[in-house]
């Protein structure tokens, strides 16, 4: 598929901001966190900002984004109608948090408890858009629901670090859970990527056609002379050389060097903040570049009508 910028940043962005409001929001609800209203007025606005940066982004992937708004109605079929349905919502249970705490530090549980679980849910409802294409094996399985939440959550709990870091707060328990998070993320990752490397995909030539009985089934001639749209939008490929140069920047940008940068950061107190900064920059490129392999590596059916072995 062809990896669509707007997308590949609305993915990227808006995990990471919904993950931030996740566990701003849930540690503070333990008292793990102190409703310091300076922590919260800045987890809050940098939650929101990257939320409404990539939902704006995710706009310009349309061919009239003036007409984005009738995706709202439906939401019975469409889990992109759904997404941006509880994305709207979600702003309302987060207003009324970040007035509690910004104004009275104060933590209103309800509100945030429907926060939270609205956040969780919008990034659930994202990752089906895609886990939910069966015209696209590696889309369509088991672990695309688990990564989409594992990178957000990796990406937010980094960010929740560097404002603890830059407030002065405590940073051992954030510091702990970004390491779970980031740890989990790779895991997932990992795993999908061998998932994927060993799927020979469930539709081929001879099970499109039904021929596939009488022996393989090839391409006689090409249904077109020139590229068209299909073969610019579901026919895009990535070399397997690129693809592996590609994982191991994901790999060490989103996990590897934050995990290092956090666990200095936790031996080093005094470097915390700039160490938190690297971390969440080197996530900020990993999680892109594996966003932007998500979707160059996936491979549509239609892909077998232009002469692909399997799909």
């Amino acid at each position: 598929m062809y990896p669509a910028y707007s997308v590949i940043f609305f993915t990227s962005a808006s995990g990471a901001g919904y993950a931030l409001l996740a566990l701003l929001n849930l540690l503070a609800l333990f008292g793990l966190l102190p409703a310091e209203r300076w922590l919260g007025l800045t987890g809050f606005l940098v939650g929101l900002i990257a939320v409404t940066a990539g939902l704006l982004s995710s706009t310009y992937h349309l061919g009239r984004p003036e007409r984005a708004w009738r995706a709202f109605s439906q939401w019975r079929s469409s889990w992109l109608s759904r997404e941006g349905v509880l994305a709207v919502v979600t702003f309302a249970p987060a207003g009324i948090t970040a007035l509690g705490w910004v104004f009275w530090e104060q933590i209103w549980w309800f509100p945030a408890i429907i926060l939270i679980a609205c956040t969780v849910a919008t990034i659930c409802a994202t990752a089906m858009i895609y886990a939910s294409l069966k015209t696209i094996r590696r889309w369509n399985n088991g672990w695309t629901l688990p990564g989409y939440l594992g990178m957000g959550l990796a990406s937010g709990s980094l960010w929740l670090c560097l404002l603890c870091a830059l407030f002065g707060l405590e940073t051992r328990l954030p510091s702990l859970l970004a390491i779970a998070m980031v740890a989990i993320a790779a895991g997932i990752k990992l795993g999908y990527w061998r998932f994927v490397d060993g799927d020979i995909g469930a539709s081929t030539a001879g099970s499109a056609t039904g021929l596939g009985r009488f022996g393989k089934v090839r391409l006689f001639a090409a249904p077109h002379t020139e590229e068209n749209y299909l073969l610019k939008e579901m026919g895009f490929k990535v070399a397997r050389k690129h693809a592996q140069k590609l994982r191991r920047i994901a790999s060490r940008g989103a996990f590897a060097v934050p995990l290092i940068a956090v666990l200095l950061a936790l031996a080093v107190p005094t470097a915390g903040p700039w160490l938190m900064v690297v971390a969440v920059l080197a996530n900020a490129i990993g999680t892109v570049t594996e966003r932007w392999l998500f979707f160059a590596e996936a491979r549509h059916v239609v892909t077998l009508y232009y002469g692909a072995d399997a799909a």
